[in-house]
């Protein structure tokens, strides 16, 4: 295990796939204690496990971010286990692709509680105890179509979209409090997420790939860990003066 974040912890949402994975990964790399959250028992399971055996400190707890009562839990057994919470990574959220009057009641509801109820009942809960503490940072992952538009996915946008202006507020309510508030959006990134997508739209992985790097000046899809990356960033002494700021992981492609 390598250093960075020694004597820190690290809460990660949404920490059993994706970019989540790949930010807990990275900062138990980094020497700091993650409790990990989301709903898949045997894959958090299975994680804690393999970063305790690399020498890594890591927990895990079950839960739905939409549940705020989960949310108060997950912060305050943080708490009991590590004796402080310095970060939290709310990477937990949902997509379904589908056009403005193809969007079911469902659809927008599930999408709007995960993606922003969820990372606003987690930073809650995370700022309460980072008050007490006068310290911490949080970084909410959103998305580049929260900056733009994007086709099929007025629900996402509208998700991502509140979840960048959210981050905004929350940063100015406590730029005070010695608690920085920061907020990341990538484009599409090479996750099972992402897979799911293109199988759900009737494409092979390799054509759906494809497809996302040639909208993406680059030239490539993100991957994980260029998210998890900026979120170690956004979380380091190194980004200190840094408050507020909605970051593209994007390749350029709100560069235009």
């Amino acid at each position: 295990m390598s250093h960075g974040f020694d004597g820190r912890v690290v809460l990660v949402t949404g920490a059993t796939s994706g970019i989540g994975e790949a930010c807990a990964k990275l900062f138990a790399e980094r020497g700091a204690a993650v409790m990990l959250t989301g709903r898949n028992l045997a894959r958090g399971t299975a994680m804690c496990e393999a970063l305790t055996a690399a020498g890594g400190k890591a927990q895990f707890l079950a839960g739905d971010v939409c549940d705020s009562g989960f949310c108060d839990s997950a912060v305050q057994k943080t708490i009991d286990a590590y004796g402080r919470l310095d970060v939290l990574i709310n990477s937990a959220g949902i997509w379904r692709a589908a056009s403005t009057v193809d969007t079911s009641d469902e659809v927008w509801h599930a999408t709007i509680q995960t993606n922003v109820s969820g990372t606003f009942f987690m930073a809650r809960a995370a700022l309460r105890f980072m008050l007490t503490q006068r310290s911490g940072s949080i970084i909410n992952i959103a998305s580049d179509w929260g900056l733009i538009g994007g086709e099929e996915a007025a629900a996402y946008c509208a998700s991502k979209g509140a979840v960048v202006l959210m981050t905004k507020a929350m940063a100015l309510d406590h730029a005070r409090d010695n608690i920085r508030i920061n907020v990341l959006c990538p484009t599409d990134t090479d996750t099972p997420m992402m897979d799911n997508d293109y199988i759900a739209r009737g494409m092979d992985l390799d054509e759906g790939k494809a497809r996302s790097a040639a909208g993406i000046p680059i030239g490539r899809m993100a991957t994980a860990i260029d998210v998890a990356e900026a979120a170690c960033f956004l979380a380091s002494d190194a980004a200190s003066f840094i408050t507020g700021v909605s970051l593209p992981i994007d390749g350029g492609a709100t560069a235009d």
